[in-house]
């Protein structure tokens, strides 16, 4: 099935082009990329229309991706409190549609030793029991709708470069020294034998958590579960601007004005800089490209030595992140575009394909089946937040994953739904519930919204030096 045989007639096609830092808003009833999980994800589940009229809710979501259907379907079930949620395009048409469906026990873009580094032991300790509570609540999630096509087992962390090894010697010692975490090495032989023939590989760090998914699919499920709740989801409504009167924010979209008491945002690499003034600059949306394969045969099957279904990313900063899929083809995605005007460019695609081609030589020439990008939220400081900016006023986000958002969004969007409906708890005193988002920085020194304009300039130099880096030095 393609991205259009499941567009309505009245939605607009999908613009390869979009780009946030350049779009007032991710568009007006735009249809879905061309993804291999839109391919197969089946019809959407039924939804409420767009905005027809003014009107007054509790609650409004903005975004019906993994948060905000998550923040929602919490709502409803653990607060009591039915929600109203608002998509500029189709439900789940932002980053939920175009990931890897990689769910990892990790949020944000540091490393628990980066963790320690950055607020100490005891704080890192802290956040580390969030983290695994939060992997626990997408589990739980994910085992209450099987239809995702759920691939347990752990995550394998592959060296691309024999020196890397130390670094992920480093990694396993503090995960499982400070954090009682089971993370173990592997030798190049084991993993060959055991689970992978990457022929770019010089070992690896394994993690016993770790699941893949059909990610639009668990969308799906979200969303069915949570208008069984009471939930109304309005796709084709973007917000084309926020204003506060009395305590009350009028979120003002094509069809009617939305008062709302409490606004949670939830637009993760898809929010505009016009949205509201709390997420202007705060967030960094980076490209990822992505591709699948046709099925792969039983031998190619055998000189992959695709053995497992576990998730996979190299140790790449510009990583690969790949894994064998339930129909056995492979996934494998990266980052390569700066801007969305240059995302179509094919010079992309072409990396990702020989970067497929560097890892599994038998695949040379495969037949690829899906092929897309998407953005994906980065924060400047690398870690997620999920925050209330203002504490005069019932607006809150969730937003900055930086790529671990299938996993860890689950519990943002049930955090979200705590702090929206008032409740209080020790956890808030977390970096990643207790600060706002920062703005751009030089050298982790000096943060203002004056780097803004000047963020891909330093994008387009760190992905020179990357490469050079990871590949030459």
């Amino acid at each position: 099935m393609k991205a259009e045989d499941i567009r309505p007639s009245h939605l607009r096609p999908y613009d390869p082009q979009y780009d946030p830092l350049v779009a007032a808003n991710p568009g007006h009833g735009t249809g879905y990329a061309p993804t291999y999980w839109v391919g197969t994800a089946g019809r959407p589940p039924d939804d409420d229309g767009p905005v027809s009229g003014d009107m007054d809710v509790d609650v409004a979501i903005v975004g019906s991706g993994f948060t905000g259907l998550a923040t929602a379907l919490f709502l409803a079930r653990e607060h009591g409190i039915r929600a109203v949620v608002l998509d500029a395009n189709q439900t789940a048409w932002g980053c939920t549609s175009r990931n890897g469906g990689q769910g990892q026990n990790a949020s944000g873009r540091l490393y628990r030793s980066q963790w320690i580094a950055r607020w100490g032991k005891d704080v890192a300790l802290k956040l580390d029991a969030e983290i695994r509570e939060g992997f626990q609540t997408f589990k739980d999630l994910v085992a209450e709708f099987p239809e995702c096509e759920p691939q347990p087992g752990g995550h394998l962390y592959i060296a691309h470069r024999e020196k890397k090894l130390d670094f992920l010697r480093n990694e396993t010692q503090i995960m499982r020294e400070v954090f009682g975490y089971d993370a173990r090495m592997l030798s190049p032989e084991e993993l060959r034998r055991d689970y992978v023939n990457d022929a770019d590989s010089h070992g690896a760090m394994h993690e016993p958590d770790g699941i893949g998914v059909h990610p639009l699919k668990l969308a799906f499920g979200y969303l069915r579960k949570a208008r069984e709740l009471g939930v109304k989801v309005h796709p084709a409504s973007p917000v084309l601007g926020v204003e506060t009167r009395n305590g009350v924010h009028h979120l003002r979209t094509p069809g009617g004005t939305v008062r709302a008491r409490a606004v949670g945002f939830a637009t993760g690499g898809y929010t505009s800089n016009a949205l509201h003034g709390s997420l202007r600059s705060k967030v960094m949306p980076i490209l990822s490209n992505s591709l699948v394969t046709r099925p792969l045969t039983e031998q190619e099957l055998e000189a992959t030595g695709f053995k497992t279904t576990q998730v996979i990313t190299d140790t790449r900063t510009l990583r690969f992140y790949y894994r064998r899929l339930p129909d056995n083809r492979v996934q494998i995605g990266s980052r390569s575009a700066v801007t969305g005007a240059d995302a179509p460019n094919p010079i992309h695609m072409a990396k990702l394909v020989d970067g497929l081609h560097r890892k599994f030589p038998a695949l040379k020439g495969i037949t690829i089946d899906y092929s897309w990008w998407g953005w994906v939220d980065v924060s400047h400081d690398m870690m997620p937040r999920v925050f209330q900016p203002d504490p005069a006023q019932s607006i809150f986000y969730a937003v900055g994953y930086g790529g671990n958002g299938v996993s860890f969004s689950a519990h943002a969007g049930r955090r979200m739904a705590e702090r929206i409906a008032g409740r209080q708890s020790k956890t808030f005193e977390l970096p990643i519930y207790n600060s706002e988002l920062e703005y751009p920085n030089v050298f982790n020194m000096v943060r203002s919204p004056a780097f803004a304009p000047f963020r891909r300039l330093g994008q387009r130099f760190l992905y020179h030096w990357y490469y050079m880096r990871d590949e030459k030095l």
